[in-house]
Parts: C-alpha cells; sequence; structure tokens
C-alpha cells in the first residue's frame, strides 16, 4: 500500500507564489508517474502536473510556464512550484502517483491553493 502526503498549500494574493510538497511512503518503485491535480468547485478533477520516473514532465496548458513539477526519486517526492498565481488557480490540488497502465493509482488526501484577487 502506497500513502501520499501533501504539504504547501495555502492563501496568496494574485501574483504570489506557493510551493506544493508530496512524500510517498510504501512500496513505490512501480509507480511510473507522479504529479499534481485539481479540483475547482463544480468543476471535474483535471491534470496540472506529471513527471515520469525518468524526468519527463507534461504540464496543462493552463500553467505552463508558470508551473514547475519536479522529482526526487531518492527521497519518494514531487514538487510544484507555483509562480504568477490566478485566481482561477484556486482548487484542491491532489498528489497522484501511479503505474504506466493505472493498475495502481493512488491519491493524497488533497491540500487547498486559494488565489485572491
Amino acid at each position: 500500500q502506497v500513502q501520499l502526503m501533501e504539504s504547501g498549500g495555502g492563501l496568496v494574493q494574485a501574483g504570489g507564489s506557493l510551493r506544493l510538497s508530496c512524500v510517498a511512503s510504501g512500496s513505490i518503485f512501480r509507480l511510473n508517474f507522479m504529479g499534481w491535480y485539481r479540483q475547482a468547485p463544480g468543476k471535474q478533477r483535471e491534470l496540472v502536473a506529471v513527471v515520469t520516473r525518468g524526468g519527463s514532465t507534461n504540464y496543462a496548458d493552463s500553467v505552463k510556464g508558470r508551473f514547475t513539477i519536479s522529482r526526487d526519486n531518492a527521497r519518494n517526492t514531487v514538487s510544484l512550484e507555483m509562480n504568477s498565481l490566478k485566481p482561477e488557480d484556486t482548487a484542491i490540488y491532489y498528489c497522484n502517483a501511479a503505474s504506466v497502465t493505472r493498475t495502481l493509482d493512488y491519491w493524497g488526501q488533497g491540500t487547498q491553493v486559494t488565489v485572491s484577487s
């Protein structure tokens, strides 16, 4: 069983920055993907950014150039540096870790990010 623990959410003014971190515990050697998703009120959960074990990254168009995802395989952590935050970035952010086929798919409990205008 894998557990994901997020930290770093909070309230920030538009234009500000936040850093989210997620630590994975348990057997994660088969989990190629680690990433962040978010869900705003009344909306579906959406991909924010994902990084593979080898370091390849993918970002949602809405965050490209503002957010940076990074992964430390030795420490089983994934982080999301968020800059130039906008009110539309307000959401609950979830850490995710998954195998290639998503046969194994784990989620954190979520952390609230609120961006005030």
